[in-house]
């Protein structure tokens, strides 16, 4: 009796460990989608939440980059792959995802469309170490965010011309929340005591440069850049010689930095959000592009002193 309750104990461990190994290391297809809609993969959450706006109940969309994981430097996995080849369109940013280049040879010959939303939106260059640098955060401009919804939904209709008029009036509510945001800016931004404002790293050079504000990183383009020395002592001057009373960090990355600033200058630590990805927490709350694009700019009223 006691070698059968012994074999059915190593029986039923080893189907445990078995369904937990398929569970963790089978690839998230699309095997799920319903019949008939289109199968998309977003590099990372902006895109992917157009995406989803845009083609509701006729697409699935599947993010590459993982929740809580920074796309400038995420590497797609073999299963990441399978789910790409599986579907119909892969959406990129443009300078975000370093594999994208590498990803677009691999999809030569097969029926997935590759799309770049930023395609001639990537305006800005920033010089990192004597090199310059393109900077991709064009969504965090709502005017520019509405360009690549644009680029995202001819895709989409592309791909699925029976459902166009379907498509065309998502992007136009869309395109409404979207504008109503940049007004909700211009609006709250216009009257500050304050246009410069130090950020972990240079996400936000098109939201400044669209609404009239200086942008100060500590670190460059990636958020795991190490500034030097004399890049902190740079930025912890500035925020003394302009009574910076904010440190903004971010959400996806260690706050290690703009606290060592705000200590130093005697002020405080706000989350400024370049919406990469969204943390369990934004999940839990029910975040999502709109709404934290919304709470970035009650922060930056709050930090810039603006009045109404």
């Amino acid at each position: 009796m006691k070698r059968i309750l012994i074999i059915l104990i190593f029986v039923t461990a080893f189907l445990t460990l078995s369904i937990a190994l398929k569970l963790h290391y089978s690839p998230t297809t699309f095997s799920t989608a319903q019949s008939g809609t289109l199968k998309i993969s977003a590099s990372f959450y902006p895109l992917a939440f157009f995406a989803e706006q845009i083609g509701g109940q006729y697409v699935n969309v599947r993010t590459i980059t993982p929740a809580s994981a920074e796309p400038h430097d995420y590497e797609p996995t073999t299963q990441d792959i399978a789910t790409i080849e599986s579907g119909n369109l892969l959406i990129l940013n443009g300078n975000v995802e370093p594999w994208g280049v590498k990803v677009h040879d691999i999809l030569q010959g097969t029926n997935v469309t590759v799309v770049t939303a930023g395609a001639g939106l990537l305006t800005q260059q920033l010089v990192e170490n004597g090199i310059s640098t393109t900077d991709p955060h064009v969504w965090l401009n709502p005017h520019l965010a509405m360009q690549e919804a644009y680029v995202i939904e001819q895709a989409i209709a592309a791909k699925d011309p029976a459902h166009v008029a379907y498509y065309q009036q998502q992007l136009g509510k869309l395109t409404t929340t979207l504008d109503a945001i940049d007004t909700a800016y211009h609006t709250g931004l216009a009257h500050c005591s304050q246009s410069a404002f130090i950020t972990s790293h240079a996400a936000f050079g098109y939201l400044a440069s669209h609404y009239g504000l200086q942008q100060v990183a500590i670190a460059g383009l990636s958020p795991d850049a190490e500034p030097s020395g004399q890049q902190l002592a740079d930025v912890s001057a500035f925020a003394k010689a302009h009574n910076v009373t904010y440190i903004f960090f971010e959400s996806l990355v260690s706050p290690k930095l703009a606290e060592t600033i705000a200590r130093e200058v005697g002020a405080q630590t706000l989350v400024l959000n370049p919406i990469e990805g969204l943390t369990p927490n934004d999940s839990t709350a029910g975040k999502d592009y709109t709404s934290l694009m919304r709470d970035n700019l009650h922060n930056l009223e709050l930090a810039l002193q603006c009045t109404p």
